[in-house]
């Protein structure tokens, strides 16, 4: 059975991955080889990713008790590369061990 702290962690993984797809290859390949395909084939996945992200992180913050500095930092790292993988390792991943 999932738990909800192993779906945040789940969407936190995907929201990451297709932040780094988005950026590192698709973006690059619009602008290079003037190919936006890549771009539309990942900027709706990775805006719904991000948008349940970041609504995950409202609906938890009471539930993990995190303070005001945790939850602002969790919620600046959707828009970091590679910032929700530091999120799980930091905070998510000792949640789910509880």
């Amino acid at each position: 059975m999932f738990s909800s702290i192993n779906i945040f962690r789940l969407i936190a993984l995907l929201e990451g991955v297709s932040y780094i797809l988005l950026l590192f290859i698709a973006t690059p390949i619009k602008h290079f080889y003037n190919d936006p395909q890549y771009v539309k084939m990942l900027g709706m996945p990775h805006g719904l990713l991000f948008v349940a992200y970041v609504s995950l992180a409202f609906m938890f913050k009471k539930e993990f008790a995190w303070n005001t500095k945790q939850f602002l930092t969790v919620l600046i790292a959707s828009v970091i590369p590679f910032g929700t993988f530091y999120i799980d390792k930091i905070y998510l991943k000792k949640l789910s061990t509880k």
